[in-house]
């Protein structure tokens, strides 16, 4: 018997078509073959009357499943699942805080946050869900085809099937477009990651009621409102590869890397998880765990009825925010090439200390009792911004199912020599948007809030 063997076949190391359709997408704004845009407000309205949703607030001794561990205090699930709030000890050798203690969400499985595309009429759609999350203050958005960590598409809560979530788990089922680990909000969070991916789907697609196929220029016009598309769909779409035909910019894409990984290894810091009953500064009551001068956020809990999730029903803990977040990039143009300030920033949660955010990214009420030596760079220039200047503007939710309420105020903001000029302070660089994309496609270089931005200026939100 004579065995066959079989000749490697070699692939493109790119799909070099793929930056165009994108594109075409993008420049899809006023309908597509699915959702028409003017029917969006209607469809999303409908999917509200469709199920009931509710959110509460409970004192923690009402949570279901969920406890405080005698010893360590730390407030976690009876599965062991999930997530646990624990305690952050961080020390950086620079700055205004260079020692701080807080709670901190510990999830170390890694979710999925996944997009489907397919093309109708030779142009590319994705496949978008209105998604109810606690957290968010009209909570149902638009989020991700799938949204899910471990615990829930392995079904530790004993619910229903993630919808489409075998489009992400089974390589036969679609071409990959994009696909890379990227991290969560580091100042709540510690070292969690997601997998952000786009797949195209090969074969037909069942539509269920509470999807709908969106164009990228579509969700770019949804993304000019308050809170309609969320965190994690921007994070998505921020990965989209989309190319860019000018090559210019004021650093090469090696000076850009070279100079990041310079901002890695300068900085000494460290940080890990101690006992919630150990952090300092912190008062636990019987409703809220809280900053002893009621500043940064609070631990609060929960229960939820959502009639259209896997798990109907359901108690947890959600971190709730003091006030308004302010994430912003400062722009400027060098020869006619738009540019974005970009910020190597220290969180305590980060997997790799340092990650790229916006020029600023701030809650400004938790620096008001700062001298003005202290104040975070950039902050009061952004928030003094003339109108005229603003490119971009609208409030977006954060994460709705760990945060309650968490909203920050996105912008663009022009900015001229005077103010930030060609050589910027030590931890901020100039760099165009498709360097920064660039960098998308590979994990944990952009922080959440600087892929926010990027998937505004990467659906046609924003344009520089």
């Amino acid at each position: 018997m004579t065995t066959a063997i079989l000749t490697p076949v070699l692939s493109p190391r790119r799909d070099d078509t793929l930056p165009g359709r994108l594109a075409r997408s993008v420049a899809a704004t006023r309908s597509g073959s699915g959702l028409r845009s003017e029917d969006f407000p209607g469809w999303l309205a409908d999917r509200a009357r469709a199920n009931r949703f509710g959110v509460n607030r409970i004192p923690f001794a009402d949570l279901q499943g969920w406890s405080f561990d005698p010893e360590t205090g730390n407030l976690g699930h009876e599965s062991g699942k999930f997530f646990t709030v624990e305690g952050l000890d961080a020390r950086l050798d620079q700055g205004p805080f260079r020692h701080w203690q807080q709670p901190v969400i510990r999830q170390p499985e890694v979710g999925i946050l996944g997009i489907l595309a397919k093309e109708f009429d030779g142009v590319l759609h994705f496949l978008m869900q209105a998604k109810m999350e606690p957290g968010n203050r009209n909570l149902l958005q638009l989020s991700p085809t799938v949204q899910a960590t471990r615990s829930n598409y392995t079904k530790v809560h004993k619910g229903a099937n993630v919808k489409y979530i075998e489009y992400f788990t089974r390589p036969e089922r679609g071409q990959v477009l994009a696909d890379a680990l990227q991290s969560e909000h580091g100042s709540w969070f510690f070292r969690k990651s997601n997998r952000n991916m786009i797949v195209e789907a090969i074969g037909d697609v069942p539509l269920d009621d509470d999807f709908c196929w969106l164009t990228l220029g579509q969700i770019g016009e949804l993304l000019r409102l308050d809170n309609v598309v969320n965190m994690d769909a921007r994070t998505v779409l921020a990965c989209a590869p989309l190319g860019d035909a000018r090559q210019d910019a004021l650093h090469s894409d090696t000076a850009l890397r070279s100079w990041f990984t310079a901002e890695r290894s300068r900085h000494e810091f460290r940080a890990e998880c101690v006992p919630l009953r150990e952090v300092s500064g912190w008062i636990r009551g019987a409703d809220t765990i809280a900053h002893e001068h009621g500043r940064y956020f609070d631990v609060v809990a929960v229960e939820v009825e959502a009639g259209n999730r896997e798990v109907t029903g359901w108690t947890q803990p959600l971190f709730e925010p003091h006030g308004t977040g302010v994430t912003a990039y400062l722009t400027r143009r060098f020869d006619g090439v738009p540019h974005v300030l970009a910020h190597a920033r220290v969180e305590g949660g980060f997997l790799d200390t340092v990650e790229l955010g916006p020029t600023v990214q701030y809650t400004p009420g938790n620096y008001d009792h700062l001298d003005v030596s202290d104040r975070p760079p950039f902050l009061d220039l952004v928030l003094g911004a003339d109108p005229s200047r603003i490119r971009y503007e609208a409030v977006h939710s954060e994460e709705g199912g760990r945060f309650l309420n968490a909203e920050s105020r996105y912008l663009l903001i022009d900015a001229d020599a005077g103010e930030v000029p060609d050589v910027p302070p030590p931890g901020y660089v100039w760099a165009t948007p498709a360097q920064l994309n660039s960098l998308t496609q590979h994990g944990h270089y952009l922080n959440v809030q600087a892929r926010s931005l990027l998937a505004c200026l990467n659906t046609g939100a924003a344009q520089l």
